[in-house]
């Protein structure tokens, strides 16, 4: 084993140990943080229960009792969508979002930023790292909705070129499961289950 392949299993570990005790200290599993995690970042178009299967490389039935759980703690709220019938979009509530406040990414942010590191050339390493694990295993990538390749940023507007929609500034900073990245001519998975 390299010595990049071990710091990155034992971040991996240590990240696992951080949400369980963040988890238990909720009285949650650490799925359900992990989908209150995802929920926080994801756009109008990934804040689905098939995304969150998708993002976390769960069954649907685990996403189904996942949601049902959180919805009756009082920590998710489901609405439908105007556009698609039967699509149901999922918003952490105020509840929800106090229990990720102080949780192990902000912590993380915390650390790293106090290192000292270049933080933005660390980030495009990882993601290289996470891109090509992705394609490997044959994973669905998610990223960015301003690092999209279908992203059209226009002066005072920001546009979906897969979708035609118009997307609000909030929508652009966060995870899409629509997702592709610069200079590929392929769809993602998910393009072809968008009404799912």
């Amino acid at each position: 084993m390299s010595p990049t392949v071990f710091v990155l299993e034992r971040l991996a570990a240590l990240l696992q140990q951080l949400v369980r005790e963040d988890a238990a200290r909720h009285g949650l599993l650490p799925v359900h943080l992990q989908v209150l995690g995802y929920l926080a970042q994801a756009n109008r178009y990934s804040d689905i229960p098939i995304a969150v299967a998708s993002y976390l490389g769960i069954t649907r039935g685990t996403v189904s009792q996942t949601l049902a759980m959180l919805e009756r703690k009082g920590l998710i709220n489901r609405s439908g969508d105007d556009r698609h019938g039967r699509r149901v979009h999922l918003k952490l509530t105020t509840a929800g979002e106090e229990v990720l406040a102080g949780s192990w990414p902000q912590r993380l942010d915390e650390l790293l930023a106090a290192g000292g590191a270049d933080l933005e050339d660390l980030a495009v390493q990882l993601r290289g790292v996470l891109g090509s694990l992705q394609r490997l295993d044959g994973r669905q990538a998610f990223g960015q909705c301003r690092a999209c390749a279908h992203f059209l940023g226009e002066p005072g507007s920001h546009r979906c070129g897969l979708t035609g929609e118009a997307l609000v500034t909030e929508q652009t900073i966060k995870i899409c499961r629509e997702w592709s990245a610069a200079g590929t001519d392929r769809q993602t998975p998910a393009a072809s289950s968008r009404e799912a």
